[in-house]
């Protein structure tokens, strides 16, 4: 198996170099960016990039700054400064931004600013005027800004290509686009080996950024497969990088990007199974465990994640088994009811009358 994310392959198969396995490996803690009701608060230095455009640091980077014509590959939210509306999220998208430095548009100006001072990794939070935003006028289509709004982005530099000539994914051909993908997943690859899964979640995001929805509507047969060769890998890495930092919700939605495409995909199932059990959907996992080991029968890592969950459906049983002990034990025997004495007596006085009515009456006749 040469790749990650080849159909019906074996979560536990670790023939290939490009293959990576979360299995047994160590776990590293992270954090995602935080979706607040506003922008972040930063007390780091304020920076002044420009008369119109200040920053402050979030987390460090590392590396070269881009240079002009570089092309940019980034997230960000963005808010007016005023009202504190967020209006754009390309993390909630799941879908980075490229931008050419030298080239972006009018109203990315500031941020274009603020990128060229970042490093890769380097998350920051950028205050941009309004000059150099949406000008004026704002923009009353998508996205909805008003006039004369300073913006507050939240950005992060996932990479950058160094282009003399600037050329962006969409003047690429089609080979070039799959071939730029390619390279950054394996250079994703390296990182992962080496432990640097925040440097590896770059590159494969800067990887699956060339095979954006926008390219992959135009490709069909063997242009089509030879993109998904790169994308899915990419997709099922980075669930592999987001599991080792306990990131389950993220690794579940790159999972399920792989499974729209290829719906028994053995390690999309594996590792969607592991995350949802790892946030406790033990019903979700064990379906996806089931569905995997349908197509990888013999794999030990199925046949482990299955077993787990069988102690525990078994440790809760015991446990709620012990908890209602009490309520659905043996009835005890029920108290004999104390005896009321006036009732006796004038039942026994009732008896009395009725033997001596009877023998008078017995005289009688």
């Amino acid at each position: 198996m040469a790749e990650l994310g080849e159909q019906r392959s074996p979560p536990s198969d670790r023939d290939g170099d490009d293959d990576i396995i979360t299995e047994a490996a160590s776990v590293v803690h992270g954090e995602p960016p935080q979706d607040e009701t506003g922008p972040p608060k930063v007390d780091s230095e304020v920076e002044v990039l420009h008369e119109k455009v200040k920053k402050q640091i979030m987390k460090e980077g590392h590396g070269q700054k881009p240079s002009k014509y570089s092309t940019c590959f980034l997230h960000y939210r963005a808010w007016t400064e005023s009202t504190q509306h967020k209006f754009e999220d390309t993390w909630h998208e799941q879908q980075p931004l490229e931008l050419v430095l030298g080239k972006e548009k009018k109203e990315m100006t500031g941020l274009a600013i603020g990128i060229s001072s970042m490093k890769s990794g380097e998350r920051a939070l950028l205050h941009v005027g309004w000059e150099l935003g949406y000008g004026k006028e704002g923009s009353f289509s998508f996205p909805n800004v008003p006039p004369m709004a300073d913006i507050v982005y939240e950005v992060e530099l996932i990479g950058f290509d160094e282009t003399k000539e600037g050329k962006a994914r969409s003047d690429m051909t089609v080979e070039e686009r799959i071939g730029a993908a390619d390279r950054r997943k394996m250079d994703g690859n390296e990182l992962f080996k080496e432990e640097k899964l925040e440097a590896a979640m770059q590159q494969y995001e800067m990887a699956i950024a060339y095979m954006g929805d926008d390219f992959m509507f135009q490709l069909f047969g063997k242009y089509r497969d030879m993109a998904l060769a790169v994308k899915n890998p990419c997709h099922l890495n980075m669930a592999a990088c987001l599991i080792k930092l306990k990131r389950y919700d993220e690794a579940i939605a790159h999972c399920g990007i792989v499974l729209a495409e290829d719906e028994d995909n053995v390690k999309a199932l594996f590792r969607r199974g592991k995350a949802r059990a790892e946030l406790g959907q033990t019903d979700a996992a064990r379906e996806d465990f089931l569905k995997a080991r349908k197509y990888a029968p013999q794999d030990k890592a199925i046949a482990r994640e299955l077993h787990l969950l069988a102690e525990h459906d078994k440790a809760v049983y015991q446990k709620q088994k012990e908890l209602y002990k009490g309520l659905f034990g043996a009835r005890p025997d029920p108290k004999p009811k104390p005896k009321n004495w006036l009732i006796l007596i004038w039942q026994w006085l009732l008896s009395l009358f009725y033997r001596l009515f009877k023998r008078q009456r017995q005289k009688a006749d």
